[in-house]
């Protein structure tokens, strides 16, 4: 079992900047992936920024240059700095992972972002 637990969203005002974290906990290690997804109000959950166990990225082309995913293995604990935040960011953000092909969701973080 794998246990997900987002924190850091929050109200911010456009320009502004949120950082969330994700912490595992259970049977995770540092060579599974992991990723952030939203989900904005009568929209379907899409993905905003995955980061390998090696470290490689990827990025949503709406979140690239203002949003940064990192982790840090040792805590067990994944990061997504946000910067720039635009209205269109609002939305609960989710953790995700995969551990032996099993996906594991967290239980999700409010961002609203108002002009």
């Amino acid at each position: 079992q794998v246990q997900l637990v987002e924190s850091g969203g929050g109200l911010v005002q456009a320009g502004g900047s949120l950082r969330l974290s994700c912490a595992a906990s259970g049977s995770i290690s540092r060579l599974n992936p992991m990723a952030w997804y939203r989900q904005a109000p009568g929209k379907q959950r899409e993905l905003v920024a995955a980061i390998t166990s090696g470290g490689t990225t990827n990025y949503a082309d709406s979140v690239k240059g203002r949003f940064t995913i990192s982790r840090d293995n040792a805590k067990n604990t994944g990061y997504l700095q946000m910067n720039s935040l635009k209205p269109e960011d609002t939305a609960v953000y989710y953790c995700h992972t995969n551990v032996r092909l099993v996906g594991y969701w967290g239980q999700g973080t409010q961002v609203t972002v108002s002009s």
